[in-house]
């Protein structure tokens, strides 16, 4: 019989959920892997889905990734990077993790990253891709199954340009992330960029930002603001009338860990991205069912990437024969041996993936918003940082 997992504590001082495989005690052969995740706050959403999107790998696997007893310690990092260090030194020396996993935001990517490759502890990021780590930063001991940060900004320059805005604005938070989001967009976009806009992480105030770009009259407006930002930018976007006077192009902000929020005010805006709910093979279809009959609310591509580290680490766990052989384990996770919800997916010489990007459009399908694919703008790329990665 299938062992169910089941809740067994929350560590007040840690703030960490720990879910196993079994409720006995945990057994001496057991996969433990520390999960972190911003779970609090404006931008919790992101990591609840990227979350209950990991939990639901582990869930079908019957709570034994690769065929071992597995126990998950979830930490919410609180969009805080010093305390995110703290909490990460207590899942590597004192719960003696064998994988790290997880992180939603690039600041707490950057905080994070040395202390675990330094450890030589197998990381498996399901978000944040900031462009040092996918260059001159990479490590063997680090897989993505996400994306490198600029790739699905990047559609929207190769779609801007293709629509002919001659001018555009372009608005992100001040960080590594949104740094990133500028320079993807940049890259693929050969019109005029009028105005850069950088506003403070976690800023829901964007009134003077909007005047500035309405001043500007470009000919379309590019932004990154994921989560709570992305939620207030919409609907202020929407509130100013400039919704349907100046094209609004997204990444993460626009999707279904913001579209239950902004509803009717954000359909037919356009996004960039890797994965939508309608990206047609069996494991996607059979993933989305199972995400939605289990929590009760449409994935994301936090999800939808969190569901594939869960099976990355499934499918690698069972081909190296388990965990004693690191090496052997990260071999197998590098050959990529699982059935991506993505379909196309492998790994890059920096162990970010190839994979494809589409351009998607919120929609309102029944009683439910969610993104759609509008066509595919890039087919099985690595990211610009690879070539300088020397592992």
């Amino acid at each position: 019989m299938k062992r169910i997992l089941s809740a067994l504590t929350i560590g007040a001082g840690l703030g960490a959920a720990v879910l196993s495989g079994t409720v006995s005690p945990v057994a001496a052969e057991t996969l433990k892997i520390g999960f972190l995740a911003t779970l609090s706050g404006p931008p919790a959403v992101l990591g609840q889905h990227m979350r209950d999107g990991f939990l639901l790998g582990v869930k079908q696997a019957g709570g034994k990734l690769g065929g071992m007893d597995t126990e998950v310690i979830v930490v919410d990092d609180e969009l805080k990077p010093d305390g995110a260090i703290t909490k990460v030194q207590g899942l590597l020396e004192r719960d003696k993790v064998d994988i790290m996993a997880g992180v939603v935001f690039s600041n707490v990517m950057m905080a994070v990253y040395k202390p675990i490759i330094k450890s030589e502890t197998i990381f498996i990021g399901a978000n944040a891709g900031p462009s040092p780590i996918a260059g001159k930063g990479c490590s063997p001991y680090f897989f993505s199954t996400s994306y490198q940060n600029d790739q699905n900004h990047e559609v929207m320059g190769r779609y801007a340009s293709q629509q002919g805005y001659g001018k555009v604005v372009v608005m992100a938070p001040n960080y590594q992330a949104g740094k990133d989001a500028i320079a993807g967009f940049k890259r693929h976009y050969t019109g005029e960029v009028v105005e850069e806009i950088y506003t403070k992480l976690g800023q829901l105030d964007f009134s003077a930002e909007l005047a500035r770009i309405a001043d500007a009259e470009p000919e379309a407006l590019f932004t990154f603001m994921p989560g709570g930002m992305g939620v207030n930018l919409v609907k202020q976007y929407s509130q100013a009338g400039l919704k349907g006077v100046i094209p609004f192009l997204s990444t993460f902000t626009v999707d279904e860990t913001t579209l239950p929020a902004t509803k009717d005010m954000a359909v037919g805006l356009y996004s960039g991205a890797e994965w939508a709910s309608d990206i047609d093979n069996d494991a996607n279809a059979s993933f989305v069912r199972a995400f939605e009959a289990e929590y009760g609310y449409p994935p994301s591509l936090y999800a939808a990437q969190g569901y594939d580290a869960a099976r990355l680490i499934d499918g690698a766990v069972d081909m190296a024969g388990g965990i004693a052989d690191k090496r052997a384990l990260m071999s197998a996770l590098a050959a990529a041996p699982f059935e991506s919800v993505r379909g196309d997916f492998s790994f890059n010489t920096n162990q970010f993936p190839i994979q494809d990007f589409y351009l998607v459009e919120a929609v309102k399908r029944g009683k439910k918003y969610v993104t759609e694919v509008k066509q595919k703008v890039f087919d099985d790329v690595g990211d610009a940082y690879a070539g300088s990665c020397r592992m």
